[in-house]
């Protein structure tokens, strides 16, 4: 072959590749548009520079500051005042709603204000973070060769790594040291299980669809933006405006119909496309499905974990020999079938949860290692703060506690907790609040409830939720199974109590109403003894059968002729030691997906001088490998050090890996910055001769250090584990420069 047929196959060669590597790259860039979209319908351009504006105490108190602000605060006060009133005096639900509205509408002005007049705020690079969470593989859209699935995200490598690490230090933090109760149960649910619980019928929301594409939305979602978009409007009259805000404030309480209504009356069409929009109807979030091959009994993909820690409470509490307090906990996936899921892994389909359900005594919430953590400073955003237009404050829990903000010692003490874990991990200090729940919030069986929120580039983030449940789980799936889920309190001195209780004649019951006997003993087994003590009434007061002398009760959705006779109440004295209390729950409930969206967007960095590279501060604790071993060249001398030290690190249970790829070592530390890899031990030509020794490359600061092959594991060993930091290995081993020109 002559020279110049050579430089005609290089360069058909170097065609195709590159024609590949543009393919490859556009497929990247399509995935990072994808994965970047905001949540606004109908924008066409993704967000690439995103501001991120935190609140800063020290801009507040500047006396020019306060002086814009404080009639809004006034104004938040005033509205706050209002709500007040209006509960304290019982005011009619919707005039309640329309106050709220207000508050909120006014509250936001608050916040938008205090956010304009904050100092310059760091600007996010969301399109170069897509990028390296798809190039990297960190995770991605599910079933993507597909076109994926909206809502469904796969991890990758590093994604499951770093979901790992995660989840190893949460059982380590919570389970481990709280000595809590592990368990793991089914994702299938009964129906009737959630009926119980509440899901069933609170959790839908209302949807409509673009009748020629079938696309849906969120029927509230939809309004509010376009009536937003009206307000905006300069070319609307005030009358429309004031209009659009009264509704906007009233959506909350709204029917289905209502909400109808308004899409009719503003002619709203499909937000993306234009078309016309199907009837309202209301959606259920859980996954339904059928248990079994009949079919008969149906079931849901489980909508959080709690349930399957509740219903086996009494379990739990005999292998706890009974005694309260004790805690249990589940880490597993749950579904919500979102309708309009967005953000990344913020708004998903499938996610992984990590539960704690703290069984304590509804009498003394006190917590025996209160005192550990009470002078732990916490930014809290309390429910008073909020309706007072007043910013976040940093306090201890303990004075929290102490003031009432938060209602008890054990509510506290694991707020406490979440932050030391969150901070742990690697959160960013001055990125994460505990907010709490206002009333109109707030489930109403809650005692108190705070959310620990992080900012991101999508605003203020719920990840974890640290709520009081009183005793309301337990009390409803006791109520409905007729299963004592009680615990046994001690007295202090033995007491004489009167016990009634429903002795059924069945044979009786039996003899009367025949085929419906069965049907009658069911619905009656669900009746408390009040409700018997009620039918007993009713007979008494009501016109019996002179035939039969039965009377025609109703007894759930059905009607019986019956007599007292069949259903007989027993009463007698019994002399107690112990007491039977339902205990209340302290719920920690942990969004692992959102903690890990939030850790990955605090940990995001761009070298300085050099926006091309990119790379992820992860603590060593929880990257997704610890360590990097790599030749200085391709050479086979180097071959048995590095293989060895692999070795020697896995052993130590230190996870690593080898690059021993083409390019520089300055490219190959660029590339295991990228996957947050914080530590790079590189054999060059010094380590082959004795005494052997390498070099050490710390990943955010870049520096290195000489360190002897026979320390090099354990001192990784400690580094990643949390055990020594940089700072001392670099005073203990002299620092190396040379290879610092090549990257």
């Amino acid at each position: 072959m002559s020279r110049l047929q050579c430089l005609n196959l290089k360069l058909v060669i170097k065609q195709i590749l590159t024609a590949g590597e543009n393919k490859v790259q556009a497929r990247l860039s399509a995935n990072t548009r994808n994965f970047s979209k905001l949540s606004n319908w109908g924008t066409k351009k993704s967000a690439t520079h995103v501001k991120i504006v935190n609140y800063h105490p020290e801009t507040m108190a500047d006396a020019q500051v306060e002086q814009i602000l404080a009639p809004l605060r006034e104004a938040v006060k005033k509205q706050g005042q209002v709500v007040r009133s209006m509960k304290e005096s019982n005011a009619p639900d919707m005039e309640v709603k329309k106050a709220v509205g207000e508050l909120k509408a006014l509250k936001k002005q608050l916040d938008d204000k205090e956010l304009a007049l904050q100092p310059p705020s760091e600007t996010f690079n969301r399109s170069k973070f897509a990028d390296l969470m798809i190039r990297r593989f960190f995770y991605d859209q599910s079933f993507s060769i597909y076109g994926g699935i909206a809502g469904l995200y796969d991890f990758g490598p590093m994604g499951c790594a770093l979901k790992s690490n995660i989840l190893e230090q949460w059982k380590r933090f919570f389970i481990l040291e709280e000595q809590m109760l592990e368990i793991d149960c089914s994702m299938l649910t009964p129906e009737r299980v959630l009926e119980t619980s509440g899901h069933v019928e609170k959790f839908a929301d209302t949807m409509v669809k673009d009748k020629k594409t079938g696309e849906c939305f969120r029927l509230d979602h939809l309004i509010k933006s376009r009536l937003e978009t009206l307000i905006k409007d300069k070319k609307q009259t005030p009358e429309v405006k004031e209009e659009c805000k009264d509704i906007i404030i009233k959506l909350d309480g709204m029917t289905t119909q209502q909400m109808s209504d308004i899409v009719n009356k503003f002619n709203m069409k499909s937000p993306t496309t234009g078309n016309d929009l199907s009837e309202p109807v209301d959606f259920n979030l859980m996954f339904a499905t059928q248990i079994g091959p009949t079919g008969d009994q149906k079931g849901f993909l489980r909508p959080e974990t709690a349930q399957g820690i509740f219903v086996n409470f009494k379990r739990l509490l005999e292998f706890n020999q009974g005694r309260l307090p004790f805690a249990a906990a589940q880490i597993g996936n749950a579904f919500r079938n979102e309708i309009s899921p967005r953000s990344g892994l913020l708004r998903v389909r499938e996610f992984t949860m990590a539960e704690i359900e703290h069984f304590c005594d509804p009498s003394d919430k006190s917590h025996s290692k209160f005192s550990d953590v009470e002078s732990t400073v916490m930014r809290l955003y309390s429910a008073c703060n909020q309706m007072d237009g007043q910013p976040p404050v940093d306090i201890t829990i303990g004075q929290a506690v102490s003031k009432g903000m938060v209602a008890n010692q054990t509510l506290g003490y694991f707020m406490a907790r979440i932050y030391m874990f969150m901070m742990k991990i690697g959160v960013n200090k001055e990125k994460l609040r505990f907010r709490q729940h206002m009333s109109n919030e707030m489930a109403h069986y809650a005692v108190d409830c705070w959310d620990a929120e992080c900012l991101t580039s999508y605003g203020w983030v719920e990840c974890i939720g640290c709520a009081d449940r009183s005793a309301y789980d337990l009390t409803k799936h006791g109520e409905e199974t007729k299963q004592r889920l009680v615990a046994e309190r001690k007295l202090p001195a033995p007491k004489t109590i009167q016990v009634t209780e429903l002795e059924m004649d069945k044979g009786l019951i039996g003899k009367t109403l025949r085929k419906d006997s069965k049907d009658f003993v069911e619905k009656l087994s669900k009746l408390s003894i009040n409700g018997v003590k009620q039918l007993h009434e009713f007979i008494d007061n009501g016109k019996s059968d002179p035939t039969t002398g039965l009377t025609l009760c109703k007894i759930g959705d059905k009607e019986f002729q019956i007599n007292k006779e069949m259903i007989p109440l027993k009463s007698y004295s019994k002399t107690i030691h112990v007491e039977e209390i339902v205990p209340n729950v302290i719920e920690p409930s942990f969004g692992i997906g959102r903690i890990i969206y939030t850790l990955l967007e605090h940990t995001f960095k761009i070298r300085e001088k050099d926006e091309q590279r990119t790379y992820l501060s992860l603590p060593p604790l929880v990257a997704p490998l610890k360590c990097c071993v790599l030749p200085l060249l391709d050479n086979d001398k180097f071959t048995p050090l590095v293989s060895m030290l692999s070795k020697s690190l896995c052993l130590k249970g230190v996870s690593n890996k080898i690059d021993d790829s083409s390019g520089s070592v300055g490219r190959r530390y660029a590339r295991t910055d990228e996957i947050a890899v914080p530590y790079c031990i590189t054999v060059d030509f010094d380590s082959l001769v004795e005494p052997q020794s390498v070099t050490i490359r710390e990943r955010d600061s870049m520096e290195q250090i000489r360190v002897p092959v026979a320390d090099v594991v354990d001192l990784v060993y400690n580094l990643s584990q949390g055990n020594t930091i940089w700072n001392v290995a670099k005073a203990k081993y002299p620092i190396f420069e040379s290879q610092q020109t090549n990257e």
